[in-house]
C-alpha cells in the first residue's frame, strides 16, 4: 500500500510508474469517481511526453497516443459508459496491445476479459485529501512494480 497525499502525489504516482511500462503492458486502473484515476493517469502520460493538457478519455472511450506525442504507444481508456462487456470487443484494445500499453481506467467493466497479466491497481479515498494506493502484481511485473 502507498498513502498518496493530494492529487500532486496521485500524479507522482503515476509518473513513477511510467519509467518501467513498455509496449504490451496492462495498467488496470479502478477506483469511485473522484478517487483520483484521473491524476493518475495524468502524472502517467506527461512523465510519458505528454506536453498539452491531458483529456479524460470518457467521451471519447479511448485516446490513443504514439510517438513523437509519447516515448511509447500508449492507449488511455476509460470504459465507465460501457455496459455490456461485449462492447469492449468493438474498441481494438486486443490488436492495440500488439505494440501498445494500454491504461485502462474502469476495469471492472471488462468482467473477465481483463487479461491476467495486467497490473491492477486500486485507489481508494483515505480522509479527506489523502488516498490509498493497493495492486496485485502478476509475474510479469515482477521486479518492475511495487518500484523500489
Amino acid at each position: 500500500m502507498i498513502r498518496l497525499i493530494g492529487p500532486d502525489t496521485t500524479a507522482a504516482a503515476g509518473a513513477s510508474l511510467a519509467r518501467v511500462l513498455r509496449p504490451g503492458d496492462v495498467v488496470a486502473l479502478a477506483g469511485d469517481l473522484g478517487a483520483g484515476k484521473t491524476s493518475f493517469a495524468r502524472g502517467l502520460i506527461e512523465a510519458l511526453g505528454f506536453s498539452g493538457e491531458v483529456p479524460s478519455p470518457s467521451f471519447p472511450i479511448v485516446i490513443p497516443y504514439a510517438p513523437p506525442e509519447l516515448s511509447l504507444p500508449l492507449w488511455h481508456v476509460d470504459l465507465y459508459r460501457i455496459d455490456d462487456p461485449e462492447e469492449i470487443e468493438e474498441l481494438g484494445l486486443d490488436e492495440a496491445r500488439g505494440d501498445s500499453a494500454l491504461l485502462i481506467e474502469w476495469p471492472e467493466r471488462m468482467g473477465s476479459m481483463l487479461w491476467p497479466d495486467a497490473l491492477r491497481l486500486t485507489i481508494e479515498r483515505d480522509g479527506d485529501d489523502a488516498r490509498r494506493l493497493t495492486w496485485q502484481a502478476p509475474a510479469a511485473w515482477e521486479g518492475r512494480w511495487p518500484l523500489r
